[in-house]
């Protein structure tokens, strides 16, 4: 509706203001105005107007020869030289010359084998010397949020759905089995992982949400990657007993970033979990800092676990976006916890990357620019041994 209102008012506006400037320019010229005016007889003033306009703006003659056309308009494709050449818009036009009706559509234009753009689409006559404005306003991104904002609504319904669901199934087991305490106890135990997975899905919305939200860093200081690799390792401890992982340390030591430090320490813990999920028993998980370059520096997290498809790795920062499904939600993962990683890194000027091959591993990378610099590149290449986590 908004952009609907948008097209009405630029087109009631461009509409007025050409007859208005038309009516002047014939009263000081004290002659009667062309039967049909040439692109370079147009009132004065309309060109401005049209280049203010966020929409594509075009005006057309009654021999259908574009008179003026907003860049936007060449831009997107819709005019080429002195003419329309969308064939849609162009009937639209002749129906609007005809019977002097306002018409309004939505249209995709495709040219050759690009992806189609959407336009909200608005004809209006200009006139009586069959002049013809069209307006379109580029609905694609619009599109693409409004699927996005879809498609994660029905996946947050989805995530909560199935703890909430099962909490509720419990609780009424548990009350058939009060007689049974090993009952109560077993069903007790399921309902507290439950509630542990539901809270997890709450708590990573909430930060995906403040990432997203474009706020500023929260107390922004020096932060040294050491203690974040530590302290990251020392939350991760617990989940990686069961399967005896080694979580090992290695690389350089000493750097610094600027940004806060809880944020990077559960980017890099989100690291840690997906590739301890992700691991056989009895293997190694390694997190390393390193100087990528003179201004920046990684921290990267090397697992030997089942690896992932090339055709998902395009994907896999995506919220809610599994490889596996049912193994990601067997180990309590939430679809949000490499997001958040993207969000955190993008957040600090960084970047995230990662390397996998099916059946040897995968390697997460979180980059980040450096506090300060104080010796070559050269000099700086990290050299360290891993080293196993105290």
């Amino acid at each position: 509706m908004e952009v609907v209102a948008t097209l009405a008012g630029a087109a009631g506006l461009v509409t007025g203001l050409v007859t208005a400037l038309a009516v002047r320019a014939s009263e000081r010229a004290q002659r009667p105005a062309p039967a049909i005016p040439q692109a370079a007889g147009l009132p004065t003033g309309v060109a401005s107007v049209l280049s203010v306009l966020r929409s594509s703006a075009v005006v057309i003659d009654s021999d259908d020869r574009v008179l003026r056309a907003s860049s936007a308009a060449r831009a997107f494709g819709i005019v080429s030289g002195d003419r329309l050449v969308i064939d849609r818009l162009l009937a639209m036009a002749r129906l609007v010359r005809r019977d002097g009706e306002i018409r309004e559509e939505e249209i995709e234009v495709i040219h050759g084998r690009r992806e189609g753009r959407w336009f909200a689409v608005r004809v209006a006559p200009m006139g009586s010397h069959g002049l013809v404005l069209v307006l379109a306003e580029d609905l694609t991104e619009l599109r693409r949020v409004d699927a996005i904002r879809r498609d994660f609504v029905a996946n947050v319904s989805h995530e909560l759905k199935t703890p909430v669901g099962a909490l509720s199934l419990l609780s009424e087991t548990i009350e058939d089995a009060a007689d049974d305490p090993e009952a109560v106890r077993r069903f007790a135990k399921r309902m507290q992982h439950e509630s542990v997975r539901l809270t997890n899905v709450v708590q990573d919305l909430i930060t995906l949400s403040r990432l997203q939200g474009g706020e500023p860093v929260a107390e922004p200081k020096v932060v040294s990657l050491d203690d974040v690799v530590h302290d990251a390792v020392d939350r991760c401890r617990l989940k990686a007993e069961p399967k005896e992982i080694t979580l090992a340390i290695g690389g350089r030591e000493g750097l610094k970033v600027h940004g806060e430090e809880e944020l990077l320490i559960t980017a890099v813990r989100n690291f840690i979990d997906n590739a301890i999920a992700y691991s056989p028993e009895h293997t190694r998980v390694v997190v390393c800092t390193r100087l990528a370059d003179e201004r920046h520096a990684e921290i990267s997290v090397t697992d030997q676990g089942i690896g992932i498809p090339e055709a998902d790795l395009q994907r896999i920062f995506e919220r809610f976006y599994r490889v596996d499904p049912a193994r990601s939600r067997q180990t309590g993962g939430t679809g949000l916890g490499l997001a958040i990683v993207k969000h955190a890194a993008t957040r600090h000027r960084g970047e995230v990357n990662v390397w996998s091959k099916e059946g040897s591993g995968s390697t997460f990378t979180i980059r980040l620019p450096l506090l300060t610099t104080s010796a070559s590149a050269k000099e700086q290449i990290d050299q360290a041994t891993v080293r196993e986590a105290p």
